[in-house]
């Protein structure tokens, strides 16, 4: 048997539409499989709280071994781990092709879909994962200014915290005026030019965060696009990634947004645009999560192979000759967070290389859980987990005295940001998305 990870990971599709899925008693047994390999292993002790709640299980119970937890205890570990795949990307060396097959996240995502399945999921979460619904209604004018106001009154926010579970210290995203469909921008027409590596006209998977509450990332991105002379569309219609209902373990309504999502994309893709999205949650959705729970769909494959991260294109574009390098203003010093679900593409640090093309820019780079993963953090019993996990990334964003804060995940950024102003007070660093940090370069 060869130890470890001697050959490049891989993930086997997950038959979540079989029946046996979804039965307790073989869920259960794998659960255990996995958990004494957890046990036996504990590399991943600092990533998150499910494991180190995993091995306090273990290490209190009467054998100290998996065989000492009750069974109904395992959904403690199941309901901490918000899916951020570290712990299969970064730390485990039993993944598959190893012949122990160790998916833990996948393993979680299918505890919670049978959760979900059997009608153990509160109101809160389902409401929270319902990004599409909240925009909707969050966007019809004066209920945005009501909802804003509410989200910020502390008041509200301590009835909010006893009857929904939300946290009434959690910074909550505000919503736009306007949403950026309303408003798309107009792009001057541009002849696509092709490069060896990149297309040259993009249609952008706009989603329900820049459509609903940073309009601005969108523009900004579309300027950017549009000043390097890129061909450049916003997919017709979309509903939601469906991310937040896979974290939830809802895979039915997953199903149904696909259904609503790609017919429209894959148009761009077959017309030979790239696809692109600028949160890396939806871009990963399309890339991974959706391949592997339709491996047989020959339209989601096509929309996977087409799908971009915004900083991978433009470093691509560069190496094919074809990149705009006319920057007009320098970044100074940048701190820089990864998302995990940007780590987890296995693209490398794009946007950390297109920052550096910028003359006098310092990129201080931090690759870390930042502890929010979307609803997780908003949740009342985990907000303290979410700081706790975050607090390295706060000390370390905020070294070097650094003109802006930024992530490819602006929720990431927004709880970033709370944590450092809880520790130091208010922070001198603005908070700039790694797009709109790319606009201010150029100049425009």
């Amino acid at each position: 048997m060869r130890e470890g990870s001697l050959e490049a990971p891989t993930r086997h599709p997950l038959k979540w539409e079989d029946e046996e899925f979804y039965k307790e008693e073989p869920l259960q047994e794998e659960m255990e499989r996995v958990f004494d390999i957890c046990h036996g292993c504990r590399r991943c002790v600092n990533l998150c709280t499910a494991f180190p709640t995993l091995f306090d299980l273990i290490d209190e119970s009467a054998t100290m071994e998996v065989d000492g937890v009750a069974k109904e205890d395992y959904s403690k570990v199941v309901d901490k781990c918000y899916l951020c795949d570290m712990c299969y990307m970064s730390k485990c060396p039993y993944v598959p092709p190893h012949e122990w097959n160790v998916d833990f996240p996948h393993l979680m995502l299918r505890a919670k879909a049978q959760k979900f399945k059997n009608g153990q999921t509160s109101f809160r979460d389902k409401l929270l994962s319902s990004t599409d619904a909240l925009g909707k209604l969050s966007s019809i004018p004066v209920v945005v200014q009501t909802i804003n106001a509410v989200n910020t009154n502390k008041v509200t926010r301590s009835v909010m915290d006893k009857t929904l579970g939300i946290h009434k210290d959690r910074q909550l995203p505000k919503y736009a005026g306007k949403t950026f469909r309303s408003q798309l921008p107009e792009v001057g027409a541009a002849s696509p030019q092709e490069g060896q590596r990149t297309p040259g006209k993009v249609a952008v998977f706009v989603t329900c965060y820049v459509n609903y509450n940073e309009p601005n990332i969108g523009d900004d991105l579309f300027k950017v696009l549009e000043h390097n002379q890129i061909s450049v569309v916003a997919v017709q219609k979309e509903a939601c990634c469906g991310m937040p209902k896979l974290e939830l373990g809802d895979l039915d309504a997953v199903k149904s947004l696909k259904e609503k999502n790609i017919p429209q994309m894959v148009k761009y893709a077959r017309e030979g645009y790239a696809l692109m999205t600028s949160v890396p949650s939806c871009t990963l959705m399309f890339k991974q999560e959706l391949p592997l729970l339709f491996p047989d769909d020959e339209d989601v494959r096509l929309v996977a192979k087409a799908m971009f991260d915004p900083f991978e294109y433009f470093v691509m574009r560069d190496r094919d000759g074809l990149l705009n390098k006319d920057f007009k203003e320098s970044l100074g010093q940048v701190s820089y967070h990864v998302p995990c679900h940007l780590r987890v593409q296995n693209i490398g640090l794009k946007t950390k290389e297109m920052l550096e093309r910028v003359p006098g820019t310092t990129v201080n780079t931090v690759e870390r859980c930042s502890g929010h993963d979307g609803t997780w953090g908003v949740k009342k019993e985990y907000y303290a987990d979410s700081m706790k996990i975050g607090r390295p990334v706060f000390r370390q964003m905020n070294e070097e005295s650094p003109n802006y804060i930024s992530s490819d995940c602006a929720i990431a950024a927004t709880h970033i940001v709370q944590g450092i102003e809880e520790k130091h007070g208010v922070s001198e660093a603005k908070k700039r998305h790694p797009i709109t940090l790319l606009r201010i370069a150029y100049g425009l």
